[in-house]
């Protein structure tokens, strides 16, 4: 089992150097993670296609009649507690708590207000299916760099991705990753879901495109915490 040190965790040098700039990166974080949501649910009222751990999900919690927010949430659990025992701490901050509860519930937070304000299948109409599509995909991107860039650790299922890619340190990162995030499809397809071309896209070019993001975050956004 890992030796824990309780001040490994993503964001402790921040903590302790300047706790005005950890607030900022808290808030910054927490404001992704929500967006992430938000963005999540247009995606899946346009039935296009999402990234490949959401995919995976809304299917898995299809199949055992539970919502999006509940099964992921259990499955961050067991997910943040294997990252724990193999890594420690390192990769676990506000970051990764908010993302482990928030993402799957503002999902369907959202998804019920869509319900109740706009018509049914108003996201499927030839013109408002791909801007939604389109503008949501940009706004999941922008929100993923944040929380990503925010050096407030990972989500349990970036986190348990990371490891894989450290144990096979001989194989591209990106490689090993869209490997993983091609699974997750595979799992999602195996439980009844529909193949759609936006999910596999994002399994292939998501995690490129974050950090074609993140970098310039880092640069303009984030540049004090790299210093």
């Amino acid at each position: 089992m890992k030796k824990f040190d309780l001040r490994s965790w993503a964001g402790y040098e921040t903590f302790k150097s300047d706790k005005k700039e950890f607030i900022k990166n808290v808030i910054m974080v927490v404001c992704g993670v929500l967006c992430m949501g938000i963005t999540l649910a247009f995606l899946l009222e346009t039935d296009l296609g999402t990234d490949p751990y959401t995919y995976m999900n809304v299917n898995v919690a299809n199949t055992l009649g539970l919502t999006l927010g509940n099964w992921q949430f259990a499955l961050n659990l067991v997910m943040f507690i294997i990252v724990i025992l193999i890594t420690g701490l390192r990769q676990i901050g506000p970051g990764s708590v908010a993302n482990m509860i928030l993402v799957g519930y503002t999902v369907d937070f959202t998804r019920w207000i869509i319900g109740n304000v706009f018509p049914e299948g108003f996201f499927m109409g030839p013109v408002s299916r791909p801007v939604t599509f389109i503008l949501g995909l940009a706004g999941f991107l922008i929100s993923a760099a944040v929380y990503m860039n925010s050096r407030m650790g990972l989500s349990p299922y970036d986190g348990l991705g990371k490891i894989l890619c450290d144990a096979f340190k001989k194989i591209p990162f990106f490689i090993v990753r869209i490997v993983y995030d091609l699974l997750a499809v595979l799992i999602g397809f195996l439980l009844g879901g529909k193949l759609y071309i936006g999910t596999i896209l994002m399994a292939l070019f998501l995690g490129p495109a974050i950090t074609c993001v993140g970098k310039f975050m880092n640069k303009y956004i984030f540049k004090k915490s790299e210093n």
